[in-house]
């Protein structure tokens, strides 16, 4: 959105605080959504009015003016009104993956199609094959706010993860391929039930009292139980891998990862959130001014917005000077000529000693 300037716009009420001003009057402090993405906004005048006529998870359409403060966008409300939902499409207010889910899917069934270790097929594929289970799993965010938080993008994921897990595999040459796959697909399964997004991204009962660690594990031993040849050490390794996966036990792993598969999954994990962290940090902070953005809280910093530290110093444009009348300059005179330089007779010749001769008497 402009900066400065007057906008009419609608949208998804993700989080609603009232909160008082110095002189002890409301002001609203708000966080909005659309599909491009979030906003934080303040609404400081005439609140008692409109501060009961709605809640988190309604539509709104709001007037107002996005300014910059403290280098992060933030849009003034100025007036605002609860929307029905019949006035609007839910299409346009929830971030979605720019990616088709069912081409995504297929895809993911692709990669599955060529493991060459039966047992993982199988218990990959009885996800898969769970279509009430795969419906959410389409749908799903794989976080609240702070990477892929988006429909669609715990499925955009782990697509990226199995690509980073071919990659990695082929450079480190002990790595079990379909192992490490089957727990880039397998890892955040839990978050299907963890998270709650009808609407806003929230969490779930559930996932505030369990987490999708063990919600995951929950859900697989369900899979286990149906595949009754499946080998116990190798399930004893995949549910180690969904138990490490965040790495360290102060990020919420039960245990940390103890084999090469593992460990190499927590990485290429952490990694990919944290890239797509980045990105989701820059295109938000795009419209403010500077070089850098504001202070980033998932990853611990500011950010250097490349492109424009990259850009060639802008150059003021020269403005010529008015045209004015000719001035006259005197001509300069002309310096006088220099004075002829006396006569020398060379020396040590016959004429000059006769020339001597013939002067010397005259002087």
């Amino acid at each position: 959105m402009p900066i400065n300037e007057p906008v009419t716009a609608q949208f998804l009420v993700l989080s609603k605080e009232i909160r008082q001003k110095k002189t002890g009057e409301p002001y609203l402090s708000l966080h909005l959504a659309d599909r491009t993405g979030e906003i934080e906004a303040k609404m400081w005048d005439n609140v008692a009015e409109v501060m009961d006529t709605f809640d988190r998870d309604e539509f709104l359409k709001v007037k107002g003016v996005v300014q910059v403060y403290q280098n992060r966008s933030q849009f003034t409300i100025h007036k605002l009104r609860r929307l029905e939902e019949h006035e609007v499409d839910f299409a346009d207010f929830f971030p979605s993956s720019e990616r088709d889910p069912e081409e995504m899917f297929t895809e993911l069934r692709g990669i599955v199609n060529g493991f060459t270790n039966p047992h993982l097929q199988a218990l990959v594929n009885s996800v898969l094959d769970d279509a009430p289970l795969m419906a959410l799993f389409k749908l799903a965010p794989a976080a609240k706010t702070i990477h892929h938080a988006y429909r669609g993008g715990l499925l955009e994921h782990v697509l990226s993860l199995c690509h980073l897990s071919r990659l990695t595999a082929a450079h480190y040459k002990t790595i079990d391929l379909d192992l490490l796959l089957t727990g880039a697909i397998l890892h955040d399964i839990g978050k299907v039930e963890e998270l709650s997004y009808a609407r806003g991204f929230s969490y779930s009962s559930d996932g505030q009292l369990l987490g999708h660690i063990i919600m995951g594990l929950r859900l697989l031993h369900s899979k286990f139980d149906k595949l009754a040849d499946f080998p116990p050490k190798l399930r004893t390794l995949v549910e180690h891998m969904i138990v490490s996966h965040h790495g360290e036990l102060e990020f919420g792993s039960p245990k940390v990862p103890i084999f090469a598969e593992a460990l190499l999954l927590h990485h290429l994990d952490n990694l990919d959130s944290k890239m797509d962290a980045v990105r989701g940090a820059l295109q938000r902070d795009r419209a403010v001014e500077g070089e850098f953005t504001g202070w980033i809280a998932p990853l611990e910093r500011v950010l250097l917005k490349k492109e424009r530290y990259l850009e060639p110093p802008k150059v003021a444009a020269k403005t010529e000077p008015e045209a004015s009348a000719p001035v006259a300059v005197p001509p300069t005179p002309a310096a006088p000529a220099p004075p002829k330089p006396a006569f020398k007779p060379p020396q040590n010749s016959l004429f000059a000693e006769k020339l001597q001769a013939v002067l010397e008497p005259h002087k």
